[in-house]
């Protein structure tokens, strides 16, 4: 049985060893994304002027005037001393300007807040290495491998799920074949430095994974969780704790009467949700707000400014409305809820390392390095051995001699 599980471990990782190895590298950079991006392109991070600074609010409303066609999508509604407004924008599917099948090559305006000037504009995720879209290329390739969508399916987001639930599987696996007898299992742990060749890389490989356990399976299920939230996890964590359905489906369907896409605004919106984070405890300001358009649902997010990712815990409150009406939707306030709900806000602070701050950072771009590091490994070991099996089957046909053949002929 336990050969039969090797052989199984075998092919588990050398369907994945790539795509970790890829997302493992990845991963180790895009845990200081804000920070590389805004080395590499400060005209989208620092303001050019360092005036007095108009309300976000007014520049999204003035940027939306300018080009009808267009709407705001995410609005930072905090912003440091100095630094620029990033919006990420898109066409405009309803109202005014409208229904013109507008597009733009980009999704993201960087403005100065002091003078409403846009100071860059770029494609999000586009797939190049030039250096305005580095990062952002990076970040994309991490979760979906930049795989175009097709079938109204992302399908690069779902292949990278399917490989996460096979990491998931062959973690587990690779757990139970390293600790082959009780009276072994001290050698599971150990790394024979100075036996060098291949000793040391199957040492690297199998105790290298066996220290890293812990680390690797949170990694795994909180990429599996990642990619396929509603598909798999969601659902999953459902058969333990009950969950709070998503904002979108509390909302009241249209009457025939209503406009079919009715929206009461941003601004209306924001009064709205003040009032009820105040009576929901939530003392930090109003820090940003993104509107769906396909769910017709405003999501407003509570931070101070610099704190929109929400370092150190489960990250920041945010609040749910219909963008119709205004009705209060749902709230996800880290720490409260079901024990699923819990679980399930903990996933990405634990997958980007964010949960503990800088330390946890810095651990999970150590982890992506080691993760590429047992993906080479592997590879290593089984080529030698596939080697070694091809060779023996080369000298054992050798001394197979033709029937019939005397001895010496």
């Amino acid at each position: 049985m336990r050969q039969g599980l090797v052989v199984l471990h075998r092919y588990c990782g050398l369907a994945c060893a790539l795509f970790l190895t890829v997302a493992g590298l990845t991963g180790a950079i895009i845990a200081w994304d804000h920070e590389i991006d805004a080395w590499l392109n400060p005209q989208f991070f620092h303001a050019a002027k360092s005036d007095a600074t108009l309300p976000p609010l007014l520049l999204a409303e003035r940027l939306e005037a300018a080009e009808p066609r267009l709407r705001v999508r995410y609005l930072p509604l905090t912003l440091e001393a100095g630094e620029a407004l990033q919006l990420f924008v898109e066409p405009r599917t309803s109202g005014a300007g409208s229904g013109s099948g507008a597009t733009f090559d980009y999704n993201q305006v960087a403005i100065d807040p002091a003078t409403g000037d846009v100071q860059a504009r770029r494609e999000w995720g586009k797939p190049t290495l030039e250096r305005e879209n580095l990062l952002p290329f990076l970040y994309k390739l991490h979760y979906s491998l930049h795989l175009p969508d097709a079938f109204g399916l992302p399908l690069g987001t779902l292949f990278m799920g399917g490989i996460a639930i096979v990491w998931c599987f062959d973690t587990l696996l690779a757990l139970w074949i390293s600790f082959p007898s009780r009276r072994s299992w001290r050698q599971s742990f150990a790394f024979r430095w100075r036996a060098g060749g291949y000793r040391r890389q199957f040492d690297l490989h199998r105790s290298g994974g066996v220290w890293l356990f812990p680390l690797l399976i949170t990694l795994a299920v909180t990429s599996v969780s990642m990619n396929l939230r509603d598909e798999v996890m969601r659902p999953l964590v459902s058969w333990f704790s009950p969950l709070t359905p998503a904002p979108a489906s509390l909302r009241v369907p249209p009457t025939i009467t209503d406009e079919p896409r009715r929206d009461i605004g941003m601004r209306a919106v924001l009064d709205i949700a003040r009032r009820e984070a105040l009576a929901r405890g939530i003392t930090a300001p109003a820090g940003g707000i993104f509107h769906d358009q396909q769910q017709n649902v405003y999501g407003v997010g509570f931070f101070a400014a610099g704190a929109s990712h929400g370092d150190g815990g489960l990250g920041n409150p945010w609040l749910s409305f219909d963008a119709a009406s205004g009705q209060f939707l749902g709230a996800d306030i880290p720490g409260t809820g079901t024990p699923g709900d819990i679980f399930m806000q903990a996933m990405f602070p634990l997958h980007s390392g964010r949960i503990a701050g800088v330390p946890g950072r810095l651990l999970i771009s150590a982890s992506g390095l080691l993760i590429a590091g047992l993906c080479l490994t592997g590879l290593v070991i089984w080529a030698k051995k596939r080697r070694a099996r091809h060779l023996s089957g080369r000298e054992r046909a050798s001394l197979i001699r033709p029937l019939g053949k005397p001895r010496g002929a």
